[in-house]
């Protein structure tokens, strides 16, 4: 499984087993006994020196060595419980060891690692107890009742109470892993505004690289396409000028005039195609005029509903005409469907906009339907497209962006 892009909602989970769970509980209570040690040592050094001037650079060492400390944590976490969390962003380059030690000190992602390590003892000791210590004192005291000389009546509580206890253990330590699941992408994960940082930084790449490749594509389309049309126009001129310069034929000059003209009509068509391909004119009065003219094109018939109140930005409203346009031609070419509909509304300041076709399903991202070109285009505006195309059903596509940029 690929890991997911930035700011992409969701982990990867993987599901643990018994094994990787007792593994977890055994090597997670020595080593957060540690963890604290070490995070006491470095705020009571730290803090017994700041009056020093040694106490600064002390206290930024070991903020540095608990953000080490903090991948090392996620990569246990995610070996033995399935967790993937995002790296921090790395600490900023600074030049110069004073530079160094004021940016470790304001190291958000070192401090979130220290506040992780003093955390992590508690849940430790919870996991240790609910996954190893009750079951281990349940075996034991089911024995106890089996083999012990006490009365019947407190043998039988004492089993029914062990047995008990031992049948909700998957239950409480499947219950204690996820909470470290938590800890751990609440504090060694990204902060939001660190994620929102690293999406739109992907976002720019995407579109700078998304602009050069459709300039490319304009400039081959011209070069193959209309600048060959025009270039057969005047070779066509050309020959129908050589035939009045002799003796002039009326049909051989008739033919020659409507190949040219023929070629000009192509050639101008294609230049329409080109510029409506760039921003088609339909989006000159917004939106709500445009889908019907896209759906009426579409290759299946679709219900178009359309409540929009307000005109989103024109970008936003270009990149939703281009994505209802790429749904509609994968239902056209992929779904055999007989029937789709287009649903767009205004959510708050959300524009959202629904595909649904009767198809045969089995869509997804990557599968060279140009749905993965869609998500990225999407990402450019800080938008989202939800698919949701079960191998033996309908599709439903969601495109959720905001109405400003």
């Amino acid at each position: 499984m690929t890991a997911p892009r930035p700011g992409d909602p969701g982990h990867e989970k993987v599901r643990t087993t018994w094994p990787r769970a007792i593994a977890f509980a055994v090597t997670g209570l020595p080593l957060s006994l540690l963890g604290i040690v070490y995070v006491v040592a470095v705020l009571y050094v730290g803090g017994l020196l700041s009056l020093t001037l040694i106490g600064l650079p002390v206290l930024a060492v070991g903020l540095q060595g608990a953000r080490h400390l903090g991948r090392a944590q996620a990569w246990l976490v995610r070996a033995l419980l399935g967790e993937v969390v995002d790296a921090p962003p790395p600490l900023p380059t600074a030049a110069g060891a004073v530079r160094w030690i004021r940016s470790s000190l304001s190291d958000v992602t070192a401090w979130r690692s220290m506040l992780y390590l003093l955390l992590r003892l508690p849940v430790d000791v919870l996991t240790f107890v609910a996954t190893i210590g009750l079951p281990a004192f349940s075996v034991w005291s089911v024995v106890w009742a089996l083999i012990g000389s006490q009365e019947l009546w407190l043998s039988a509580v004492t089993a029914v109470g062990a047995l008990v206890v031992l049948a909700f253990t998957p239950v409480t330590a499947r219950a204690m892993m996820n909470l470290h699941r938590l800890l751990t992408r609440a504090l060694l994960g990204p902060t939001a505004s660190q994620l929102r940082v690293r999406k739109l930084e992907w976002a720019r790449s995407t579109a700078l690289t998304e602009g050069d490749r459709d300039l490319r594509q304009v400039e081959r389309d011209l070069h193959d396409g209309t600048q060959a049309q025009l270039v057969a126009i005047a070779m066509t001129l050309s020959l129908t000028a050589d035939a009045l310069d002799g003796e002039p034929s009326l049909d051989r000059t008739r033919t020659l005039v409507t190949r040219a003209r023929s070629q000009t009509d192509t050639a101008i068509a294609e230049l329409r195609r080109l510029i409506d391909g760039i921003t088609p004119a339909a989006l000159e009065r917004g939106l709500v005029d445009a889908l019907p003219q896209l759906t009426a094109q579409a290759g299946v018939p679709v219900t178009l509903t359309v409540n929009l109140p307000q005109r989103p930005d024109p970008v936003i409203e270009r990149v939703a005409y281009f994505c209802v346009a790429e749904l509609l031609t994968n239902i056209a070419k992929h779904s055999g469907a007989t029937q789709a509909s287009v649903d767009a509304d205004l959510v708050g300041e959300l524009l959202r906009i629904k595909v649904h076709d009767n198809g045969a399903g089995g869509a997804r991202l990557g599968a060279g339907s140009g749905l993965l070109g869609l998500r990225e285009r999407l990402a450019a505006v800080d938008g989202t497209l939800r698919l949701d195309s079960p191998p033996t059903g309908s599709t439903t596509g969601v495109i959720e962006m905001p109405v400003r940029i």
